[in-house]
């Protein structure tokens, strides 16, 4: 049996009416009285909360008190504080809906070179390689025969537990292990929700700029995209509202929106939700690097809101340990738990078990945690390191956008310079880069380079490749 080790509240919402205390207190108390935290299992010491969301300790001391006085923990010394046993949690109750055909698709996609600037990756030189290599060890060694038949095509119980309990209480999320699907990643994720829940002929919306491979899915697919514009406070759910306003779903990135890593701002999230619920239609958020934000504590996920069941939620493991991996998940509304479980029969395609079962060894063992907030800090270092580098060198002929968070920069050009021929240029010289006109469907769109910073370890190294790309200009 896993031990589950929570690790972190940092999506807390200072503007709520709520204190913090109480929020951090809801938050555990709906984990336990879901089964997502059962009696028994070890929670964060006050003091490592504290330090992990940098919050005054008076503030996690007064949830936590407010927890022991219901009785849902208890304090035990030097063992740490745990859930209350002989607590019964509330089992989730599973609700069967109506099957129905869909269209059926699949795709392949070719894997990127790593190159300076490289979108997608985690920084590969800070992670705990050692510490992964005995875990595989471990896991090997302990292999039986019942480990060795086909696994479940829903994915590791014990990994989908771990990922529920993590969501509960650092994305606000409030799902049930069997609502958890374990895929290969993104575009997995996507082929099972396009065969559950759509057909051919249907219209989705898409983020304008947004992820070229999600246009390329639906087109295979045989559905319908339909751009809607971002701004400032994320996708315009008005102009979606107005351009197809009976769309089956839209897919959106709220927290960091890809790729110009605005946040969906609080009425939109609002609007958006409301218009899935009247018209029956459902939002797909793509919550790729969420856990990455520089100038506040992680915003909650939309997921978080959904009062309706309107909301599946698609996370990845791709970004905070590393691509190869092929490790991702997805969060179904529990009315379709069995049609999900119906279609991942059917295309069975996850991710290997022994995989699986080292991810969830990393996360039980409190590796995952660490891991996050130690990167958490690097990537705002690298961030400030690579900006500086950059703009020192290339300054006069690009502006840099300051954002909130994510993984990569947005360099506009000045002038009327061409971002395609700059990328083809720096390709050619063995940099990565890519066109911000490339993830438009317009022809009107600015002109900017999209580079990922977190694999430059220095401002050094940052201005070196700067003055690659000021030779290409």
């Amino acid at each position: 049996m896993t031990v589950a080790k929570v690790s972190s509240i940092s999506p807390l919402n200072p503007t709520a009416t709520d204190p913090l205390y109480r929020q951090i207190y809801d938050r555990f108390r709906g984990a336990i009285a879901s089964g997502v935290l059962k009696p028994g299992d070890r929670i964060p010491s006050a003091r490592a909360l504290t330090k992990e969301l940098g919050l005054a300790r008076g503030t996690i001391d007064a949830a936590y008190s407010l927890l022991a006085a219901e009785g849902y923990i208890q304090a035990r010394g030097q063992a740490g504080t745990i859930v209350t046993p002989g607590l019964k949690p509330r089992t989730p109750v599973a609700i069967t809906v109506p099957q129905s055909n869909r269209g059926i698709a699949a795709t392949s996609f070719r894997p990127d070179s790593i190159l300076p600037f490289q979108m997608g990756l985690p920084a590969l030189d800070a992670f705990p390689r050692k510490i992964w290599a005995r875990l595989g060890a471990r896991c090997v060694r302990a292999m039986q025969p019942s480990d060795m038949v086909h696994p479940s095509v829903y994915g590791l119980q014990v990994l989908r537990a771990e990922i529920a309990a993590y969501l509960q209480v650092s994305r606000g999320i409030n799902c049930s292990a069997s609502q958890i699907f374990v895929t290969s990643g993104y575009r997995h994720t996507m082929e099972l929700i396009g065969h559950a829940l759509l057909k051919a002929g249907d219209r989705v919306w898409l983020e304008d700029p947004g992820y070229p491979p999600t246009r390329e899915l639906l087109r295979l697919m045989h559905i319908a995209a339909v751009p809607v514009p971002v701004d400032r406070e994320g996708v315009v759910v008005s102009e979606g509202i107005r351009l197809a306003p009976r769309a089956r779903a839209a897919v959106v990135t709220p927290a960091h929106q890809s790729p110009l890593c605005v946040s969906l701002s609080l009425p939109r999230r609002v609007a958006l939700l409301d218009w899935a619920a009247r018209n029956g239609a459902w939002i797909i958020e793509d919550d790729y690097d969420g856990e990455y934000r520089y100038v506040s504590r992680p915003l909650p996920a939309l997921k978080s809101l959904d009062r309706d069941g309107r909301v599946l939620y698609a996370g990845t493991f791709s970004k905070v340990l590393f691509p190869s991996i092929r490790l991702a998940y997805l969060v179904v509304p529990e009315t379709q738990v069995e049609r999900f479980e119906e279609i991942s029969q059917a295309f069975a395609g996850g991710s290997p078990e022994l995989t699986q079962a080292i991810v969830t060894a990393f996360i039980t063992e409190g590796h995952f945690a660490r891991h996050i907030q130690r990167m958490r800090k690097l990537y705002g270092e690298r961030r400030e390191a690579t900006v500086a580098g950059l703009e020192t060198v290339l300054g006069k002929h690009m502006r840099i956008d300051t954002q909130p968070g994510g993984m990569h920069l947005i360099l506009r050009l000045q002038g009327r310079r061409s971002d395609r021929r700059l990328v083809a240029r720096m390709q050619e010289d063995g940099l990565y880069g890519e066109a911000l006109t490339d993830w438009t469907t317009g022809t009107d769109g600015a002109s900017a380079l999209l580079l990922g910073f977190t694999n430059v370890d220095s401002q050094g190294t940052a201005e070196k490749l700067g003055k690659r790309i000021l030779r290409l200009i």
